[in-house]
């Protein structure tokens, strides 16, 4: 059975993302920041609960001591934690928002990716999928068509830019691994809760697709619910 981890599994994209990958046969790990609501929600899914704050190294190493000695190995990580705040006009967006946003979403990433790979490549065949936005793709901000260039929000939009650039940098450093970033499209989430964007059950398929790369599919690129889109 692979074994697969999902942060920020608690709720939305995270959860639904889960669920999918449980159905799917997968041993899962729903981790969340929060004990309480990381047992809540694996109870209703009937998976494992773990504590990982991706903004803390102890949190994030123990949470990985456990997986290796529970399993050995991890064949899936589905870094889709995240902090996406109010939005705030440009001019009044501070560093001290902006580090908030960089330490989950970017150094975040960093800190699960160094604590887990040694269980990825042990898997044989490990998958890391990053969960990403259309709103940090350079060719659809610049695009008037498209809906994301007329979003400004800083510094979400440019956290979200360079886990693109994180992504391809891993997947250099690993050519054994199926490294990607997905893009799940305007999905209703806890972060996002705009009228006519898809359900989360819409957003994740692309996720969960990803997920389930093998060693023949695509890595170091930007999927959608299309499959691989430019940057």
């Amino acid at each position: 059975m692979p074994i697969a981890l999902v942060t920020g599994a608690n709720r939305g994209l995270g959860f639904e993302t889960a669920r999918q990958l449980a159905a799917a046969g997968f041993d899962l790990y729903l981790a969340a920041r929060d004990e309480g609501k990381a047992a809540s929600a694996a109870a209703e899914l009937g998976v494992r609960p773990l504590v990982l704050d991706v903004t803390d190294d102890d949190s994030v190493t123990a949470a990985a001591e456990l997986v290796e000695r529970e399993q050995g190995r991890l064949d899936v990580l589905v870094n889709n934690a995240a902090r996406r705040p109010e939005l705030t006009p440009a001019a009044d967006v501070t560093a001290v928002d902006a580090g908030r946003v960089f330490g989950t979403n970017v150094v975040g990433v960093v800190r699960v990716m160094h604590a887990f790979l040694p269980l990825l490549q042990k898997s044989g065949s490990g998958v890391v999928v990053k969960v990403g936005s259309g709103t940090g793709a350079f060719g659809r901000v610049h695009d008037p068509s498209r809906l994301e260039s007329r979003l400004v929000e800083i510094p979400y939009t440019a956290s979200k830019a360079a886990l693109s650039m994180l992504t391809v940098q891993y997947a250099k450093a690993f050519p054994g691994l199926r490294i990607n970033v997905v893009d799940p499209g305007p999905t209703a989430t806890g972060m996002n809760s705009l009228p006519g964007v898809q359900p989360v059950e819409i957003g994740a398929a692309p996720i969960v697709r990803a997920a389930r790369f093998t060693p023949a599919d695509v890595t170091g690129s930007f999927l959608d619910a299309t499959g691989v889109s430019p940057w």
